[in-house]
């Protein structure tokens, strides 16, 4: 059985199944924290941080983080990982599921790990979360590969790399970096799109209100 934000609905199980055992061989977190060259004068936020498994981390590489989780269940679990690794520097955020809450252009690098399966509205979210990223900020994703895998969800809720790159370059974003030593998933790593590809995403934007629906 699974909740309406498509984890498993019993909170041990949820658990188990993002902090077990074999995860660490395959997720490789240190080597992804090393490949966003995090420093001390950064802000963050991981977007689906469920108990902290990157987000503890990160604190100790960047000088904030800002764990967004849209699950209630997950909260007090963030919370009690928090106090219980003695992290001064990580700031939980209750989120929506159609909005990371996070303070605006406050952010060097947002992270989303095995998350973005569950936005409701792709692009929309991701409009959305380019507004907490500070001038230069990086947006970072990680998910799972298309078709049947040891780990991850089933492969009907999977977004696959090129059905993220669309989204992202519809959101305002391009492609800056591409990280392949994940077994399972692709790594990929944007800048807001600025100039003419900032203007030709606009511009789809506007061609697709156009096209929808009035209702009538």
């Amino acid at each position: 059985m699974h909740d309406h934000y498509g984890n498993p609905e019993h909170l041990r199980d949820y658990l188990e199944r993002m902090e077990g055992a074999d995860r660490a061989a395959w997720q490789k977190p240190d080597e992804v924290i090393a490949a966003l060259a995090l420093r001390r004068r950064h802000t963050v936020a991981e977007i689906g941080a469920g108990p902290g498994y990157f987000s503890l981390r990160i604190a100790r590489a960047a000088g904030h983080v800002f764990a967004a989780e849209a699950d209630p269940r997950m909260l007090p679990v963030l919370r009690d990982r928090i106090a219980a690794s003695g992290a001064r520097n990580v700031t939980p955020v209750f989120a929506l599921r159609e909005d990371p809450l996070l303070p605006p252009r406050s952010c060097d690098l947002i992270l989303m790990v095995n998350t973005f399966h569950h936005m409701p509205s792709p692009a929309e979210y991701l409009r959305r979360v380019s507004l907490a990223l500070k001038s230069g900020g990086r947006l970072a994703n990680i998910d799972f590969r298309e078709g049947e895998l040891p780990v991850g969800p089933d492969p009907a809720h999977k977004i696959s790399r090129e059905h993220f790159l669309r989204v992202a370059e519809e959101a305002g974003f391009r492609l800056a970096q591409e990280e392949t030593f994940l077994p399972y998933q692709y790594f990929l790593v944007f800048l807001k799109a600025t100039g003419r590809r900032a203007a030709r995403a606009s511009g789809a934007r506007r061609a697709a209100r156009r096209a929808r629906p009035t209702g009538r």
